[in-house]
């Protein structure tokens, strides 16, 4: 049963509408949550597809948290200054909003979600055109679920000559109908053709780093590269969500929907994570495969942690987090040494951070520090970013960017957006990358990118 009364619904869009001065501002949010009875968050979601709703899927399993939204109430975009112009419009609508929300639970009330261009000056390519350079969304409907308890929040943008009774009835019909409507049934699809895009190149490329690499002129540079495959049917976008659920874990799900397009993956990369002012952060680089028995998996774990190479790149990842947020915040914890993050198809070299955000920055703030981390990246930042454009024929888009949420109680969590695909009907591109350092060797870079793209080809009928 949905826990939002009509009343309550009508009586808070009456005073939205009445007290709009268009003057000052020509709309504004008004944000309505209530706890819910116990719901399946996939039933939501395929729920919002029979509505025709736009989807986003966002799910921190070692939290039991879950967000579903669906349709778009509002929507914050930036071509330019992305960071900056996406704060202030988000921070717009936070003072201009009507906001009922009795709970203090992450993910409820206002919530925004989305993400960013790995690189915004470099040149878009006609793949990324449903995804702006930083988009995110304000859904109409959003299912909350955490560690057992469920909420809706419904979030209507009015304007002046709205209709309060006409807008309330609308919204709880079809609050009603993802509650209890239920979804389709889910459709397989298997791949019919799988190109890899230009590896020969991507090779010579490795080459072209580990020369600029081992002329000082770079310590490390990641280089990304696409396989694209093409499926007998359009892919069911539930289908893959519940197979990642099941397949990975460990990691964050997400999902963007923009008409036919869809942005999803499973990552195990955490950004960084704010619950008021308590902030968390990881290192994660450093990759190996896993083992067929326990004992070569052992083996494998004993030579990633003593592998020169990846400590390497786990440490430059260490230092870059250090650097970036010792004048933001205090109480920094930073463990000396990293541990073992295993995943079903990979391990990782993984490092926890926690901090204390100072009152003056904003989870916006941090997110512009630390991307792109030198796992994504490399090191230094400026020209490592300079060779990769110049040198990467892929169009990254959102794929190894900040992905993520934020709500109106200084909550929020973005993770880099690796292990991932953009899904466009029958086709989907995915992508993969590499730490490049002096030593390199461009066969055993691609063999490790093979290694990456396991986790997105598995659920995608390999």
């Amino acid at each position: 049963m949905i826990g939002i009364k009509d009343k309550t619904t009508e009586e808070l869009l009456q005073r939205a509408i009445q007290s709009l001065d268009p003057n000052k501002y020509n709309s504004r949010l008004v944000s309505i949550t209530e706890e819910i009875n116990d719901t399946d968050p996939m039933e939501f979601f395929e729920a919002a597809k029979v509505a025709g709703k736009d989807r986003v899927f966002w799910t921190s399993t070692e939290d039991e948290f879950i967000l579903v939204g669906a349709g778009n109430a509002w929507e914050i975009a930036a071509e330019q200054d992305r960071i900056e112009s996406t704060e202030e419009q988000w921070e717009y609508v936070l003072k201009t909003a009507v906001i009922r929300n009795p709970y203090k639970v992450p993910g409820t009330g206002a919530v925004a979600l989305g993400g960013m261009t790995f690189d915004p000056e470099k040149e878009r390519s006609g793949l990324w055109e449903s995804f702006r350079p930083s988009l995110f969304t304000i859904p109409e409907y959003i299912m909350t679920k955490q560690q057992g308890s469920c909420y809706l929040t419904i979030n209507i943008q009015v304007c002046k000559n709205d209709h309060p009774v006409q807008l309330a009835r609308q919204v709880q019909d079809t609050a009603k109908t993802l509650l209890t409507g239920g979804g389709t049934k889910l459709q397989n699809f298997r791949v019919s053709s799988k190109e890899e895009i230009a590896p020969q190149h991507w090779k010579e490329t490795i080459r072209r780093a580990t020369e600029k690499i081992q002329q000082g002129e770079a310590e490390k540079i990641v280089l990304a590269r696409e396989l694209r495959l093409t499926f007998d049917r359009g892919a069911d976008i539930s289908n893959i969500i519940r197979k990642l659920m099941k397949t990975q874990p460990n990691s964050y799900l997400f999902c963007f929907e923009k008409g036919d397009d869809c942005f999803l993956g499973a990552t195990p990369e955490r950004l960084v994570r704010l619950e008021e002012d308590k902030l968390l952060s990881a290192c994660l680089a450093g990759t190996a495969p896993r083992g067929e028995t326990k004992e070569e998996d052992e083996r494998i774990g004993r030579e990633l942690y003593h592998d020169r190479k990846n400590r390497q790149e786990h440490e430059f990842v260490v230092q870059m987090i250090r650097n970036a947020l010792e004048h933001r915040c205090t109480d920094i914890s930073i463990p000396e040494a990293p541990v073992l993050y295993p995943l079903k198809n990979l391990q990782h070299l993984y490092t926890p951070v926690a901090a204390t955000l100072k009152d003056e920055y904003s989870i916006f703030d941090i997110v512009e520090q630390l991307h792109p981390t030198p796992a994504l990246g490399g090191t230094p930042r400026q020209e490592s970013l300079e060779f990769i454009r110049q040198n990467e024929q892929l169009d990254r888009g959102w794929y190894g960017a900040p992905v993520g949420w934020l709500d109106s109680n200084r909550n929020g969590e973005f993770a880099v957006a690796i292990r991932s695909s953009l899904i466009r009907g029958k086709e989907a591109s995915l992508f993969a990358g590499c730490g490049v350092v002096a030593d390199s060797n461009p066969e055993e870079e691609y063999q490790e990118t093979k290694i990456k793209f396991l986790p997105m080809l598995s659920v995608l009928g390999e």
